[in-house]
């Protein structure tokens, strides 16, 4: 998929990806996409498009255990984040949303803001402006995750496929 960079610094915390202040409301994924790093980047949520990708430095994540800091990420179209470091914590909650996190400083120090980038899941391959870079493999499981579209829908998958077994067998 296609997109471009969004590149940000160390330290972005839950509460700057989505605001402490819209915690409490009952939102729905897409509406919280519209929040997505407003006290940051103001542009973010207006602009992102479906296909890009965020690029930051250390920690990205840190703060609270917050799942909507995944959640409107990846209802914003947000294709996969990039970073030198994550909190742990943030990490889990991307995966279980089915949102792609990779650990790779090369590409954090190679990309800029606005850059044009081509990402290939599968291959683990990123391009952009002519250079292409490797990304850390994903372990299957994560990949499964990913690919089903969290892990709530994977787990249902998975029961699924577990009674529909079971049926067969009886």
């Amino acid at each position: 998929m296609k997109g471009k960079v969004w590149k940000y610094g160390d330290n972005v915390n839950t509460d700057v990806i989505f605001p402490g202040k819209y915690t409490y409301s009952p939102l729905t994924p897409e509406e919280m996409a519209q929040h997505a790093l407003e006290d940051l980047d103001p542009e973010f949520a207006r602009q992102v498009r479906p296909g890009d990708i965020i690029v930051a430095g250390r920690n990205f994540g840190c703060g609270s255990s917050r799942e909507q800091a995944a959640i409107c990420l990846k209802a914003a179209g947000v294709q996969a984040i990039i970073a030198r470091s994550f909190a742990r914590i943030f990490f889990r909650n991307a995966i279980n949303q089915g949102l792609p996190v990779f650990v790779q400083e090369e590409v954090v120090a190679g990309l800029n803001q606005g850059d044009e980038v081509d990402l290939e899941l599968e291959k683990g391959e990123l391009v952009a402006g002519g250079k292409r870079w490797l990304l850390p493999p994903l372990p299957l499981m994560v990949l499964k995750i990913i690919k089903a579209g969290g892990l709530i829908p994977y787990t249902r998958q998975k029961l699924a496929d577990s009674r529909e077994d079971e049926k067969k067998r009886t």
